[in-house]
């Protein structure tokens, strides 16, 4: 029976968080540039977020893209940029474009009198660069 108790506990306590965190989620993409110097890869926590291309010489090595759906937090938007920019050796990202877009539509009701909503969602783009002496 405790061991019931527990179970039933531990479930309720999931459902909980659940419906806590909700469906929040990021969604990333990266595509390195060609031709670009290989570089090993960087602490995450290190990788600066920047808003205007700084004027310490740089190379630039690829691009991110972040897709949050739902309502994450800044600080989790920003780790999934810095996560992606680390793998490639970056020491910060540029954010280049952040904006709603329409993502694609929805079309339902019958065929004779449908409706086509269109579906938006928040698109952020970042260049991941490394300085160079």
């Amino acid at each position: 029976m405790n061991t019931l108790l527990r179970r039933c506990s531990l479930l309720a306590v999931g459902a909980a968080l659940l419906a806590v965190t909700g469906c929040n989620t990021v969604s990333v993409q990266s595509k390195q540039y060609l031709g670009v110097p290989m570089y090993a890869a960087t602490d995450p926590a290190a990788v600066q977020i920047l808003h205007a291309q700084p004027s310490a010489p740089h190379v630039r090595l690829g691009e991110i893209t972040v897709e949050p759906s739902g309502n994450p937090t800044v600080t989790e938007i920003e780790a999934k940029l810095q996560g992606a920019a680390a793998k490639m050796g970056a020491n910060a990202v540029v954010i280049v474009l952040d904006q709603t877009m329409v993502m694609g539509a929805v079309v339902s009701g019958p065929w004779w009198g449908r409706t086509v909503s269109p579906e938006t969602g928040r698109v952020i783009v970042g260049v991941a660069i490394r300085y160079t002496p």
